[in-house]
């Protein structure tokens, strides 16, 4: 038996009201399993009851040491106090660069894994190919959630590392997505779902819907999120801008919801539309609507094409009359919508959570059957 901690970003909360890409990945995980493997999930305090059907271990990290030395370094502490009590046999450590090489320091032998769902290089601890470099030349190694973020890791990092770091897909867990309607049945509805911000494109949502709408008698336009995950959170200044401007356009606002609604949501909207501006490193919001069978309109930006393939039909996120012109052109062609769900279905069927709980199982396997450097 094999045991395994990994260790949430000290913002997210392995919580339904508090989750986002990586506790859902993590929580498929922990349901999905992996022969012979133990997995304990460490975080910060959850807003609410944790996930079930996993071990989760709350860490806490001392006020005082937040005061004085800073909320990371607190939390650093307090994660490498819950690993010497787990001793665990390997560790693997998300979205955190910096963290991922402290605890390897400190926890050497012991292989650390950083999983990394963004680009290292807009983090701290990797930015430096320097950076990058002594995460790759760590005992453990380095998993990307996508060729497009391994790309940019190994910028500057010599060659002879990049055996390293390799590519795991963030896959989806088969049946969490509730059953798809039939493309002729679903509601006429355009959804965006994600945080709203800028880098999500949810400005140019509206601006797109408030273009197509007129022409789409009958259809309405939707967004689902907040300015951050969870509930509760307050407007920042973009998102106050953006209900003025979405209730101009006859857009709805429905706030975050839990994964679970968001899914049931998209598994009735006939479109999704995922307009990032930003290099997105996977997008799981793409690869769960297409699992949900709505036509999906995506930004091409980032490691999306690499997660959509030919299911999505691709506009550029910074011109809204082309976001405008593809909602238009999915929405009025109801034999392209059931092509486009064959295609989503078909795509999604590529990343099963088994496929990704096999290929970390096989990363382990072969970390600790390596000898002990010096």
């Amino acid at each position: 038996m094999i045991r395994v901690a990994a260790v949430l970003p000290e913002k997210e909360r392995f919580c339904p009201a508090g989750a986002g890409a990586v506790a859902l990945m993590l929580r498929d995980m922990a349901i999905e399993g992996a022969p012979q493997t133990a997995l304990s999930i460490l975080g910060p305090p959850p807003a609410g009851t944790p996930f079930p059907d996993a071990r989760f271990r709350t860490v806490t990290p001392n006020p005082l040491l937040s005061a004085i030395a800073g909320r990371r370094a607190a939390y650093r502490r307090a994660v490498l106090a819950a690993l010497r009590q787990e001793a665990p046999d390997i560790v693997q450590v998300h979205n955190r660069p910096a963290l991922a090489l402290s605890l390897a320091r400190a926890l050497a032998p012991r292989p650390v894994i950083l999983s990394l769902h963004n680009h290292a290089d807009t983090m701290r601890g990797g930015r430096r190919p320097e950076e990058r470099r002594a995460l790759a030349e760590q005992p453990g190694a380095v998993v990307c959630i996508s060729e497009h973020v391994r790309e940019r890791f190994l910028d500057g990092v010599p060659p002879e590392l990049a055996g390293k770091v390799v590519t795991i897909h963030r896959g989806l867990r088969l049946g969490a997505p509730p059953p798809p309607r039939p493309a002729a049945a679903r509601r006429q509805e355009i959804l965006f779902v994600g945080r709203l911000n800028a880098e999500k494109g949810a400005d140019m949502f509206v601006r797109a819907a408030a273009l197509a709408l007129p022409s789409l008698p009958g259809w309405s336009a939707r967004m689902i999120g907040g300015a951050w995950f969870g509930t509760g959170a307050p407007d920042t200044p973009f998102v106050a801008a953006l209900r003025g401007a979405a209730a101009q356009a006859g857009v709805a606002l429905a706030g975050f919801l839990p994964n679970d609604e968001a899914l049931a949501a998209m598994a009735e909207a006939a479109v999704v539309v995922l307009p990032s501006r930003w290099a997105e490193p996977f997008a799981r919001v793409a690869l769960e609507a297409l699992a949900c069978g709505a036509a999906l309109v995506a930004s091409p930006r980032g490691g999306i094409p690499e997660a959509a393939g030919d299911a999505a039909l691709y506009a550029d996120p910074d011109r809204p009359e082309a976001l405008a012109e593809a909602i238009r052109r999915v929405a009025g062609d109801d034999a392209l919508r059931a092509e486009m769900q064959r295609r989503a279905l078909a795509q999604a069927a590529c990343f099963p959570m088994t496929t990704t709980t096999s290929a970390y199982a096989a990363l382990r396997e072969r970390l600790l059957s390596r000898p002990p450097r010096g």
